[in-house]
């Protein structure tokens, strides 16, 4: 189908986008990549009045360093990500849970902070910020504030993202080496949304965990920590038996939808074994 008609405009900073967005009136959507926005068009499910398209704003794209902290642009694109060298040293588990989304057309168009406004439970990123305790930075007409991930995901397709702001950039934690990651996801078909998947960051001490950060993607209306597995984990010996134990209690608190793809139990059947996985690559089991 072809979308209903809509006034266009292409700013060329953050400053000029939110006068224009401020300006638009009430019916006015932000185009990152447009891998979400431009489907729902074009069934005119969505039907604007103005279109904002951030495409040729430069500072929001890009990975940079500051102090312990990556910041990552809004606008980076997913194979951006895949292959920027900081993220490839210090930000393991965006790379690999990056590396399954959707095929290479939509990761060439589709931008990170994209994907975490857009706020569906059943995407790979959403989770993986939350796990990271990342960090966003929104723009808006009073200035920029900082909004943490536990915050930022209110409800399903809903963000703390108040009317006139724009998501402008992301912070990550550098993780250093004694950090292990793993994503791991269960999917019908290759590249499709996930049914359930499960974002781990440890930091091991010795024979020991020291730190550990679980973030579940698809088992709520927003994405989820697996903090009965955090605190589980937290002291543990490195073993395939406290990783077993711990991964056990994954889905306590979750309430997963039942859908075509899956019922809940399931779903929570699915958080359980994909924890056991996933802690076990990141620990080196």
């Amino acid at each position: 189908m072809i979308p209903a008609a809509f006034d266009y405009a292409r700013p060329s900073t953050v400053e000029e986008a939110l006068q224009v967005i401020a300006e638009g009136g009430d019916d006015v959507k932000v185009l990152a990549g447009g891998q979400s926005l431009i489907p729902v068009m074009r069934l005119r499910l969505a039907a604007p009045e103005l279109v904002v398209d951030l495409t040729r704003i430069p500072e929001l794209r890009g990975v940079r360093e500051d102090g312990d902290a990556l910041v990552v642009g809004a606008m980076t694109t997913h194979s951006d990500v895949l292959t920027d060298p900081l993220l490839a040293r210090y930000g393991q588990l965006l790379v690999q849970a990056t590396e399954t989304v959707a095929d290479r057309q939509v990761r060439h168009r589709g931008t990170f902070g994209g994907a975490l406004a857009h706020a569906d439970p059943a995407g790979d990123l959403p989770a993986v910020a939350l796990a990271l305790d990342a960090e966003f930075v929104l723009a808006g007409p009073s200035g920029r504030r900082t909004v943490p991930a536990t915050e930022f995901f209110v409800d399903y397709l809903t963000t703390a993202l108040e009317e006139g702001e724009l998501l402008v950039e992301i912070r990550l934690p550098k993780l250093g080496e004694d950090w292990g990651v793993r994503y791991e996801k269960f999917n019908r078909v290759a590249q499709a949304w996930s049914i359930v998947a499960v974002a781990a960051a440890v930091r091991r001490e010795g024979g020991r965990i020291a730190e550990a950060r679980i973030g579940l993607t698809n088992m709520g209306s927003t994405p989820l920590r697996a903090t009965a597995t955090e605190q589980a984990l937290l002291g543990a010996d490195v073993s395939l038996e406290a990783v077993t134990a711990a991964a056990a209690l994954a889905a306590d608190g979750t309430s997963p939808s039942s859908d075509l793809n899956a019922q809940a139990d399931y779903r929570q059947h699915l958080a359980r074994v994909l924890t056991r996985r996933a802690l076990a690559a990141a620990t080196g089991l």
